[in-house]
């Protein structure tokens, strides 16, 4: 295992590389952090050489603007990698993750072979946003106080900034605001896993996307809700990696 912290985009990213192999790229979703993957994803270290960072603001990470943009945590990302220079690696995103994705093969980048967004969506339906509001800092439960402070280790003024820009999100238009034409200029494969029950993203935003973006493929799991990797479908999506993997070898 390697961790370290590197100082970019005018903030301290925390990351961490477990195993050798194919380089695969793992981002969690907002409010989360690496840990989660790391755990998850440790049974295929004999194969993957897995590069899990805590993404702006999150985990160990800083975010001293106290900004947070999906556009600005891919340029983020694209700095770690050009970092690592390492060979292109696959990547998977999960929720926030998979829209910071977007971004990146929005820019084309070409340090990523393949992708794998999970509950990822290129805008904000409205359902989303009337979710995102009652992120605030009052409506948050002893317990939710007491799950984040074991995710995050700057103290409770991170959790705040975290779930302050979480509600900032329902009003948000300039961020995840990707056109059809965004879309069709993806030169890369992007491969979209989907639960038909998102309670964030419903289904028609997921096929549109399908639609729009060239040679894409869709994964669509049933009776799944946002995030729909659950214990009984972890082996499943495993190996759907490892073929994705074979795939592009």
């Amino acid at each position: 295992m390697e961790n370290n912290t590197i100082r970019i985009n005018d903030f301290d990213l925390y990351y961490e590389v477990h195993g050798k192999g194919t380089p695969l790229l793992l981002l969690h979703g907002f409010t989360g952090s690496g840990t989660a993957l790391i755990e998850l994803f440790k049974d295929m270290t004999d194969e993957y050489q897995l590069i899990i960072p805590d993404i702006r603001g999150h985990g160990r990470s800083t975010n001293p603007s106290k900004v947070f943009t999906h556009r600005q945590a891919a340029l983020d990302i694209e700095a770690l990698l050009k970092h690592l220079n390492l060979p292109k690696c696959i990547a998977v995103g999960f929720s926030c993750g998979g829209n910071i994705l977007l971004h990146l093969a929005i820019r084309q980048t070409q340090l990523i072979k393949n992708m794998i967004i999970v509950s990822a969506t290129p805008y904000y339906p409205n359902q989303a946003r009337e979710i995102m509001k009652q992120f605030t800092i009052e409506s948050r439960s002893k317990e939710e106080w007491e799950a984040m402070r074991t995710i995050h280790a700057h103290g409770d003024e991170q959790i705040k900034m975290i779930w302050q820009q979480v509600n900032a999100m329902s009003t948000s238009e300039d961020d995840m605001n990707l056109t059809p034409t965004d879309l069709s200029n993806i030169n890369l494969p992007i491969h979209i896993v989907q639960g038909d029950r998102d309670p964030l993203y419903p289904l028609d935003i997921t096929i549109e996307m399908y639609r729009n973006i060239p040679g894409s493929s869709l994964w669509i799991i049933p009776n799944g809700g946002h995030g729909p990797i659950t214990t009984f479908w972890v082996p499943t999506f495993k190996n759907y990696i490892k073929e994705i993997t074979k795939i592009e070898h």
